[in-house]
């Protein structure tokens, strides 16, 4: 019982929300030298005033308010259109938002790692950790370089609190990544001239929200069915349009291969799409994106994903670890395995990703099942330098993992396959399946691995079942008859994984253990050769406290 007030609640699990949101992208093929100067003339201007918005809306700070943003908006629309204003103010705000939320999260690193350097401040050096805890520094040298580093940490955690309290956050249009680039462009691999081209590039805002219920879903980039693309301009480069009412129609077409009918349908309905252009500097090519919302999804019941069985799925830095289970928590076939590289560019990573969960997911529709289970992970406890300080390794193995690219990629993918995802409380999932399964689902010819198990362990628990599985049977005529515990178990049944205690001594249930054993006093091996006169004692010891409570109540 102690060692169960020490294990932390088990949270329940959900089923995870599909994607509300769908983006294509298209390559803008044929331009004209000309309409690459009125797209780099329009992207240029519209992005000088999305950087003069952004900076009045980071100085209103706490203040901000429905008057502000209109007055905001009011003064963009005379140097662009209503339209226009209305996507620059709208991007504003989120980037706002976004920046607002990851100060929040820095807060709670800073936060995490104040609390464990005092907590190791507060321990003797030398000191040993347990329960998942660290314990002492290991010398008084490392433990005044933390003390100091406390105090930096401490220090910093008050600015950054102060900032966020008056409402202050830090956003750099075009990206803080590329900004340090070009205090060392050697270590980048580029020239001042390409790293200015691609910061002015990402800078650029080309981005039209969409407007239900006007033409083809979106009135400042128009893209008709047939693929014809045409701008509003801004009211200062109206005198650059090729077409009626200040627009300009590109020479390019597009056709949305991935989801073009499903685009081709909204856009004919006059249903709101929302399109941003953009430029890769790299390859000098331009592309095209269309994103829309979708609306009133099915949500798939959870006892209905777990009627035909899930796929318990295991995710690790280099493969995903995947066990298909039925519907009682039963490991049926073999583990499977599916590799991805995450390293090089973002492009190779991604296309690793994509390729790995494409298996996965036709592995999983031969099979039959309705749901996947995953973890529902949070590594923002783990990554610290605070905890894990010496074991820099493991801090980079946790930090590999992509949790949140392979969640969203995974929910995005399966929506479109009619497959369900069950999230789970990752709480001791690799311990207690490793101990539990690892070795009874290993072979001479095959041994199953700590991530194998563990995908048995996260299925079990998105089925509603205990991790621990039941113990086999003991042998005929020794305690019970063989069977009695090879059904599965439900969640609520009562001693399902206590084995028999071994009792010392003879084994006899009619003397004690100390008894001298005697050919008169030995009792028979069967029940037929038992005198009649003899009473039945069972020794108490033969039970466990359980089952001592059941018999004596009953």
């Amino acid at each position: 019982m102690a060692e169960q007030k020490r294990l932390r609640q088990i949270a329940r699990p959900f089923v995870v929300d599909g994607p509300t949101g769908v983006s294509v992208r298209d390559r803008l093929k044929g331009l004209r030298v000309e309409d690459e100067k009125v797209l780099r003339a329009v992207g240029a201007h519209m992005g000088c005033l999305a950087s003069r918005d952004l900076a009045r809306r980071v100085r209103d700070a706490l203040e901000h308010s429905t008057d502000t943003w209109a007055a905001r908006k009011r003064e963009l629309t005379v140097l662009s259109s209503s339209r226009w204003a209305g996507s620059v103010t709208s991007s504003t705000h989120d980037q706002w938002g976004l920046s607002r939320r990851a100060q929040h999260r820095h807060l709670q690193s800073l936060d995490a790692g104040i609390w464990m350097l005092r907590h190791r401040l507060s321990m003797p050096i030398g000191e040993k950790g347990s329960r998942g805890r660290p314990g002492g520094y290991r010398s008084k040298d490392e433990w005044f370089r933390k003390s100091r580093r406390l105090a930096v940490l401490e220090d910093r955690y008050e600015r950054v609190r102060a900032r966020r309290e008056a409402g202050r956050v830090s956003v750099v249009r075009g990206g803080r990544r590329l900004f340090n680039q070009r205090h060392d462009l050697a270590v980048a691999g580029r020239t001042a001239d390409e790293w200015r081209i691609g910061w002015e590039a990402t800078r650029w805002f080309l981005t039209a929200d969409g407007e239900s219920g006007k033409r083809f879903g979106n009135e400042t980039i128009r893209v008709a069915p047939d693929g014809e693309i045409s701008i509003k301009l801004p009211a200062p480069l109206a005198g650059l349009a090729n077409a009626k009412h200040g627009r300009y129609v590109l020479a390019a077409r597009v056709r949305f291969p991935h989801r073009g009918e499903e685009w081709r349908d909204r856009v004919t309905g006059n249903r709101s799409v929302a399109y941003r252009i953009h430029l890769d500097t790299v390859s000098g090519r331009w592309y095209l994106d269309a994103s829309w919302t979708r609306k009133d999804l099915p949500v798939v019941p959870l006892d209905a994903l777990r009627a035909s069985g899930v796929v318990g799925v295991d995710m690790n830095a280099d493969h995903l670890a995947a066990w298909l289970l039925d519907e009682h928590g039963n490991p049926t076939g073999g583990p499977r395995r599916f590799d991805y590289d995450l390293s090089g560019t973002a492009g190779h990573r991604d296309a690793q990703l994509r390729h790995a969960l494409t298996r996965l997911l036709r592995w999983a529709e031969a099979a039959g099942v309705q749901a996947f289970a995953i973890e529902d992970l949070d590594f923002t406890d783990s990554t610290t330098r605070e905890k894990h300080g010496r074991r820099k390794r493991f801090r980079q193995l946790v930090s590999g993992i992509p949790t949140g690219k392979l969640r969203a990629r995974l929910l995005s993918m399966c929506a479109e396959a009619g497959i369900g995802v069950i999230a789970v409380d990752p709480a001791y999932t690799s311990k207690w399946g490793a101990e539990h399964w690892q070795q009874p689902l290993g072979s001479t010819n095959r041994r199953t691995s700590r991530h194998a198990a563990a995908a048995v362990a996260i299925g079990r628990r998105a089925l509603g079942h205990r991790i621990r599985r039941r113990t086999a049977p003991p042998r005929d005529d020794q305690s019970d008859r063989r069977g009695h515990r090879t059904a599965q178990a439900r969640p609520g049944t009562r001693g399902r994984e206590e084995t028999r205690p071994h009792v010392p001594g003879p084994r006899t249930r009619s003397m004690q253990p100390d008894a001298e054993r005697t050919r008169a006093t030995s009792a028979s091996n069967t029940v037929w050769d038992a005198p009649v006169d003899q009473a039945w004692v069972q020794d108490s010891l033969l039970f466990t406290g359980e089952e001592r409570f059941h018999y004596a109540s009953g």
